[in-house]
């Protein structure tokens, strides 16, 4: 999908693509970038920032030109448009990567384009004006709105059991019949999920020739194409070796370790793919969520590890900072379990 986005792009667009595509990103951000390009470009255009309808003719000088007032304005545009779809308290993510998304094309048209002069192809950068606010959060808050969505505990087991054995008594049979037949795949995902702590992306990235059952370790290529090799719990081997024998016997060239087979078409699973499975048994079995099962990881590896680095290590992460948030999930679940001590006790 991404390689058709040159054809209603400008040139200097595909031109950042190519850049990015070079350190390289993964597909999923590069992808993202397009989507908040197209936006803002589409918006230019509904709103006569530019005299061309099509987007792919907005001129430099035309990019150039946009006022702190009109950039303003699109930010305003999109967080109501977020506001009215997500509610006022959950926008605040989608706009900021909305926003970086706008800065990165800016700084990289005034700072690392070249001409036949050997200059930038902007000097002006009307982003510099713009600011991203920061989520008025506390770890607290976060932790306590994260807690009911995590399967914590003997949780992670009780629900992987419950899809393998009982999810499919509660569905239509026409829904059974998918589920059976994508069944030990869902249950790799899920477990790699819970047993990983790998983002949605890395888990489409990852290639057949990727995982070593062996040693129980992954290759995955991280945020800002950063190749790491990660272990796997011990817990998911069995959902994941079930999947790679059937995987295996499988006669295409699609590299994909995870695929979908749709009117005998075999391709590489997509984001959207992953995030409904994981959304819909999760619905079915406790509450619905979507990246909750990588926080649910972390939390238990910060459980038993009480050590920040081992878990950034393992999510992915430059930093402990991130990880700060698990410490107070695994406070929280403290309480809990002291709570639920208290009234096992008999008088």
């Amino acid at each position: 999908m991404i390689r058709l986005y040159p054809l209603e792009f400008p040139y200097y667009v595909n031109e950042f693509i190519q850049s990015k595509d070079t350190v390289p990103l993964s597909i999923a951000s590069i992808y993202s970038y397009c989507l908040e390009f197209r936006k803002y470009l589409k918006w230019m255009s509904e709103n006569n920032i530019t005299t061309h309808a099509n987007i792919k003719e907005i001129t430099l000088k035309e990019m150039e030109n946009v006022t702190k007032r009109e950039l303003e304005a699109f930010v305003l545009h999109e967080r109501l448009r977020l506001e009215s779809k997500c509610g006022s308290n959950t926008h605040t993510s989608a706009l900021n990567r909305t926003i970086a998304a706008i800065k990165s094309l800016y700084n990289y048209l005034c700072e690392q384009t070249e001409d036949s002069n050997g200059n930038t192809y902007m000097t002006r950068n009307v982003s510099r004006l713009i600011h991203i606010r920061k989520k008025s959060e506390t770890l607290h808050y976060r932790a306590a709105q994260l807690e009911g969505k995590l399967f914590l505990g003997d949780e992670t087991k009780a629900f992987l059991e419950f899809v393998e054995q009982d999810y499919e008594k509660s569905v239509s049979n026409r829904a059974k019949t998918s589920f059976k037949k994508n069944k030990k795949r869902d249950l790799a995902i899920l477990s790699f999920f819970l047993s990983s702590g790998l983002r949605c992306a890395e888990h489409v990235g990852i290639n057949f020739n990727d995982l070593n059952l062996e040693t129980g370790k992954v290759s995955v290529m991280r945020k800002e194409g950063k190749k790491d090799v990660v272990p796997i719990a011990h817990f998911s081997h069995k959902y994941i070796t079930d999947y790679y024998e059937a995987r295996s016997s499988l006669n295409t060239d699609v590299e994909a370790l995870f695929i979908t087979d749709y009117n005998q078409t075999i391709r590489k699973i997509s984001n959207a793919s992953i995030n409904k499975l994981v959304a819909k048994y999760s619905e079915a079995y406790k509450v619905r969520v979507t990246p909750h099962t990588r926080h649910t990881f972390a939390t238990r590896l910060y459980n038993v590890s009480h050590s920040q680095v081992l878990v950034s290590n393992q999510l992915g992460h430059s930093s402990t900072k991130p990880t700060e948030l698990y410490t107070h999930i695994v406070s929280a679940e403290a309480k809990d379990a002291l709570r639920k001590l208290r009234n096992s006790q008999t008088v």
